[in-house]
């Protein structure tokens, strides 16, 4: 049995949302259950892995504001009523892999059916940020469990403390109002790569599987010196390496390299590397095996099946 992806979705931020995290979540939400034939009610857990945020915010989780926009049972909880259990977890570019290892728990134990995994970031606001980097963009991952082997498989990470020297992101208060800094090196790319052929080889490891077992790679962020550097080093052409397709996306960056991944369609059995690395510096890796065609009924076929 394993946790699988049943639906996802790329957004990005239009002009009057740019600064707005929250509304690039809440869309990609919606259109993510929208395209799944889902109802917001249907969602047992919410989980937000997006880190820059709307004014700085550090307070409520930002997760709460979307379960409630997007109308997954916003009402107060009911003693043995069904409700959706919504928080945030902040683990920058490896965010969306460390909800997904979450949801994955969480559907394992048989507490719930259905979790939604999203991640945005946006420009905090006119003068709350100095040279922000990334783009307004989010992304949602809907996922259910099934029963048989394919889905996700265990996730390996692995860190090597820097100390912030490649990646760094503060917030400190400015005159009358915070101010979000952040740093990188230009080692970076150089320091994510190694990280993350280290968790990479482990999870191959663990699933007692060689690298040419892989049909394909699908790593974040999308930076193309990370993407070379990780291709070097697995002395692999870099075009069996697919990242999304805007090198400035940060916590969705794995969504929209899954999502670029899965434009064709794929056959069951098909194995996924997913690979993130991020700062700290942390890697995570896992394999995903994509599951066979769900009919209505609930059984399930050898076909193959497309994503949105």
């Amino acid at each position: 049995m394993g946790t699988v992806i049943e639906r996802m979705v790329v957004t990005r931020a239009g002009r009057l949302h740019r600064h707005s995290a929250l509304q690039v979540a809440v869309t990609a939400a919606k259109n993510c259950l929208e395209h799944a034939g889902r109802e917001a009610d249907d969602l047992d857990l919410l989980i937000n892995a997006g880190l820059y945020r709307d004014r700085n915010l550090g307070e409520p989780a930002l997760a709460a504001m979307i379960q409630e926009d997007v109308g997954a049972h916003p009402e107060n909880p009911h003693p043995d009523a069904h409700g959706t259990f919504s928080f945030d977890v902040a683990n920058g570019t490896c965010g969306v892999l460390t909800a997904l290892q979450i949801v994955d728990g969480f559907l394992r134990s048989g507490t719930i059916e259905h979790a939604l995994v999203v991640a945005s970031d946006a420009d905090p606001g006119h003068n709350l940020s100095e040279g922000f980097p990334f783009t307004a963009a989010g992304g949602a991952v809907l996922c259910r469990w099934i029963d048989g082997e394919p889905g996700l498989g265990h996730v390996s990470w692995v860190n090597t403390p820097d100390g912030g020297e490649s990646f760094r992101a503060t917030v400190g208060q400015v005159d009358t109002g915070n101010v979000l800094r952040i740093t990188e090196s230009d080692m970076l790319d150089e320091r994510y790569a190694d990280a993350a052929v280290a968790a990479l080889t482990e999870c191959l490891r663990r699933e007692s599987l060689r690298l040419s077992d892989v049909d394909s790679i699908v790593a974040a962020p999308a930076r193309s010196g990370f993407r070379l550097a990780l291709a070097e080093r697995l002395g692999i052409a870099e075009s069996r390496i697919t990242v999304g397709d805007d090198e400035s996306m940060h916590t969705a960056a794995l969504v929209a390299g899954l999502d670029r991944g899965r434009h064709h369609r794929m056959p069951a059995g098909t194995r996924t590397l997913v690979v993130a690395a991020g700062a700290g510096v942390t890697a995570g890796a896992a394999l995903y095996t994509e599951p066979p065609v769900t009919s209505s009924n609930g059984s399930a076929s050898n076909g193959v099946r497309g994503h949105g």
